[in-house]
């Protein structure tokens, strides 16, 4: 069974896979980022199909002329701490979408037969 262990704050931050900062991909300086300033967590998802403010649908559709896909970097952290990161997003991201959701950190019980 899972237990609650407590609540949090989802950051969000969608951005294109070829965004770059200094020759480097955004979505890995964000990382980074986020893991000097000792944040709990962060994973970078890849899309497979999607729009932002252009309206230009990217896909990876095999017949598709569009080849920069969306990517999602997600950190989840205490709300005091993600808040103290937003900083450091200034200037990084310009073109994206940056957004903050309420979560719930559950974490499974300890299985009794592990040992």
């Amino acid at each position: 069974m899972t237990r609650p262990a407590g609540r949090a704050l989802r950051l969000t931050v969608l951005v294109g896979e070829h965004d770059t900062w200094h020759h480097r991909p955004l979505y890995a300086e964000i990382v980074h980022r986020a893991h000097a300033a000792g944040l709990a967590g962060a994973s970078v998802f890849h899309g497979v199909e999607g729009f932002g403010a252009s309206r230009v649908v990217h896909t990876s559709r095999l017949l598709s002329l569009s080849d920069d896909l969306p990517v999602a970097v997600v950190v989840v952290d205490a709300e005091d701490r993600v808040r103290a990161f937003l900083p450091e997003l200034d200037g990084l991201v310009t073109g994206g979408l940056v957004t903050l959701d309420p979560c719930e950190i559950v974490r499974p019980a300890a299985r009794e037969d592990a040992e």
